[in-house]
């Protein structure tokens, strides 16, 4: 949460919010609203163990019980709208090309997720890059050196490159191009659903690992509860 704060600062957001047009797809938003989340869960139960308060144990359990179900629905409701989500990723994946050059946060995240975990460009290819101003076609007219090009996020690296060549993407697609073009040819989509039939295991490991701990912490709070109202009947 602090670090979502900060970076909110850092972009001056706070004083300009205007800028959160696109909140949903901003890391430092996601950021905040998990920290937020995090800490309200934690620190019911955290106090409510250490004061035996069964007001903030019964929170703790339902606010747990709450985040089960709400990833249980999701997880149905992926498993049946599956287009439905594809289309929602593109359509987020699009906005992220569109403010491309607009917020430093969502740049950054492109970029990781173009050359370090998915190794591809744009979303169904390099072409999906027109739809940015500064790397469309016709920008050139308007003086971009970046027209017709993908950001250096989609090149390859090369053997023994020690610092990448940030203009290593410049004038890629244009049809008069001679030199080698080494970028990802793979759209981004689906190199995403290669990467979770590769890792499904795994992913659906952690989802299932993570669903056990939090039915774990509500039969601790309700068992603690119990304890205490155990005890409190003794005095009576």
């Amino acid at each position: 949460m602090a670090v979502g704060v900060w970076a909110w600062t850092e972009k001056d957001t706070f004083n300009n919010l205007s800028r959160l047009t696109n909140v949903a797809l901003d890391p430092a938003f996601i950021l905040i609203l998990v920290g937020t989340v995090t800490f309200i869960i934690g620190f019911t139960g955290c106090v409510g163990a250490l004061r035996e308060n069964t007001c903030l144990l019964a929170a703790y359990a339902m606010f747990l019980a709450l985040l089960l179900l709400m990833e249980m629905t999701v997880g149905v409701l992926g498993f049946i709208f599956k287009d439905w989500i594809k289309s929602q990723a593109t359509g987020g994946f699009q906005a992220f090309i569109i403010h491309y050059r607009e917020d430093p946060d969502q740049q950054n995240l492109i970029d990781w997720i173009q050359e370090d975990w998915l190794q591809c460009c744009g979303i169904e290819g390099p072409r999906d890059w027109d739809r940015n101003n500064y790397f469309n076609c016709s920008s050139s007219d308007i003086g971009s050196r970046e027209a017709c090009g993908v950001p250096f996020s989609c090149c390859k690296r090369k053997p023994n490159e020690i610092i990448k060549n940030k203009q290593c993407g410049y004038d890629v697609r244009k049809p008069s191009y001679t030199g080698e073009r080494s970028i990802f040819e793979r759209g981004c989509l689906r190199a995403g659903e290669e990467w979770l039939e590769l890792n499904l295991v795994p992913v659906a490991g952690t989802v299932v690992s993570t669903m056990v701990l939090q039915i774990l912490g509500i039969c601790f709070a309700q068992n603690l509860r119990a304890d205490i109202f155990a005890q409190k009947a003794k005095w009576h």
